[in-house]
């Protein structure tokens, strides 16, 4: 069977822009007041969180991608009235990715970044060649405190683990290389590295979506946990976020804090679609053939159940919608991939051949990767195992409807708490991440002469990881913080046309870019 490849086809794109043709929205014949700062103090500014903070994009972080953070394009507001000095843990390079002693470190966030080959996003060595990131834990680290304390892939109780920063723990994975090499200690914490820049004003910006990501990017497999909502402050997250922001108001700072986003519309999650495998009749009718047994299988172990043959507790919810459910068949055209899922009854015990796959459906979510990996061989040079139709995908590559309910009721539960606690503290404002993503999956949003969506590649918004955002994404969502702020604490940043511009910032950065 031919090789399936990305399975996307992408357009041209010039200057990979999603702009309309409408007349630009400003008029510079209206005199603006002048930028007043209401009731708050910016002279220290510190924003606290994690990769959307650090200004991560394209699967990495680096230099460009930091000075286009979302809390460096407000330092740069804040400065026209008070703002002090904002410092970042700027990187070594625009390779992006870090290294240890002259060995890149893995793993997908930690390897330069990515790039775009001309039908899909690429690793940027596939463009110009082998390349080691020359941000080197061994050799140019940094020493903190900084006004940005965003670190890329922080959960919400790692804000407060005190080995977190360690280089030692590297090798038990418990601390993190992006804060080992901005910690101003082995012993610091992330909040009390923040706490040592005496904030006046923070933000702290998207605490929590680490906490379901993991679990989602592994496909729900269990191997990445959700953070529970409760338990105790540095386990749970309730206790955790309250810990936070009373930690972060205790002086009198005022803040700015984000909601979770249902991380499941984001582009890494509903790019892949659900049927990408072309047949021909004749390659269907040969599939069909193989699974006939397995399909004969899975009816005749519910006979035998109603029938009194095979014990109905050996699988007590097995019924017919589940047998239908489960049973393969392929036909001409595109095809639903096949899966593995865990939430179908387990009838091993029954006939060790009825493994828990069926077919895929549009509720059902591909991760990105899964692009790459359907269509290959899972014995090589065996061109009757490939993957995603021969043999199923695990649980890591797909994630199911009960999967997609599990990370919804975290989310959900976390911004509960979140909106309790910008509710019950006036000097704590909120921006509503979640619906600013809904509206991007679904009409899409203008921001200048500009419309953004949610769409890999095209939609000029989400980078292309399909999960983080790009630097003009960046741009809006510091701007959605100044609007927040004026309406919390009486300043007038929009009213007075001190924001950022969307035509100022890329929506991709160029392989030549080193």
């Amino acid at each position: 069977m031919k090789h399936i490849k990305y399975l996307l086809l992408f357009a041209i794109l010039i200057g990979f822009t999603a702009c309309s043709d409408d007349d630009s929205n400003t008029n510079d014949d209206v005199a603006l007041p002048e930028l007043t700062a209401g009731s708050v103090d910016f002279s220290s500014y510190v924003a606290l969180g994690a990769s959307f903070s650090a200004g991560f994009t394209d699967s990495a972080l680096f230099e460009a991608s930091q000075i286009n953070s979302f809390p460096n394009i407000l330092s740069q507001q804040f400065a026209k009235i008070g703002g002090g000095d904002f410092t970042q843990p700027l990187m070594n390079d625009n390779i992006g990715g870090i290294a240890l002693g002259g060995t890149q470190l893995p793993g997908s966030t930690l390897e330069p970044r990515l790039v775009f080959g001309g039908s899909a996003p690429v690793p940027l060595s596939t463009v110009i060649g082998p390349i080691t990131s020359t941000t080197d834990l061994a050799i140019n680290n940094l020493k903190g405190p900084f006004n940005n304390m965003g670190v890329p892939g922080a959960k919400s109780f790692h804000l407060l683990f005190d080995g977190y920063g360690n280089i030692a723990n590297l090798v038990s994975k418990t601390a993190n290389p992006y804060f080992i090499r901005m910690a101003s200690s082995a012993t610091a914490t992330m909040l009390g590295d923040a706490m040592a820049k005496n904030p006046t004003f923070f933000t702290l910006s998207e605490i929590g979506g680490n906490d379901v990501l993991g679990y989602a990017l592994s496909g729900g497999d269990d191997t990445d946990a959700i953070t529970p909502n409760a338990g105790a402050v540095g386990v749970g997250f309730d206790a955790t976020f309250n810990y936070l922001i009373s930690t972060l108001t205790s002086g009198g700072a005022k803040g700015v804090i984000t909601n979770v986003p249902n991380i499941t519309d984001l582009p890494h999650f509903t790019t892949v679609p659900y049927n990408p495998v072309q047949l021909d009749a004749t390659t269907a009718a040969q599939l069909n053939a193989s699974f006939a047994t397995y399909n004969e299988g899975l009816q005749n172990v519910l006979d035998g159940i109603n029938a009194g043959v095979i014990p109905s507790q050996a699988a007590p919810n097995f019924n017919q919608d589940e047998v239908n459910k489960r049973k393969i068949n392929f036909s001409a055209g595109n095809n639903a991939v096949l899966i593995l899922d865990e939430s179908l009854s387990d009838l091993t015990g029954i006939n060790s051949r009825l493994t828990n796959m069926r077919q895929a459906t549009s509720d059902d979510l591909l991760i990105l990767s899964a692009s790459t990996f359907i269509g290959t061989l899972a014995v090589p040079g065996n061109a009757q195992t490939v993957n995603g139709v021969a043999v199923p995908l695990a649980d890591k590559w797909v994630l199911t409807p009960n999967e997609q309910a599990t990370i919804k009721e975290a989310t959900d539960a976390y911004n509960a708490t979140i909106e309790s606690v910008a509710n019950a503290n006036t000097n704590v404002a909120l921006v509503d991440l979640n619906s600013i993503l809904k509206q991007l999956a679904s009409t899409g949003i203008p921001f200048d002469d500009y419309t953004m969506n949610a769409k890999l590649v095209t939609g000029g918004a989400i980078s292309l990881d399909g999960i983080h955002l790009t630097a003009r994404g960046y741009a809006f969502m510091a701007n959605k913080f100044l609007e927040a702020i004026d309406a919390a604490f009486g300043s007038n940043f929009i009213a007075s046309g001190n924001v950022a511009k969307a035509g100022d910032y890329p929506t991709n950065y160029s392989p030549l870019l080193q």
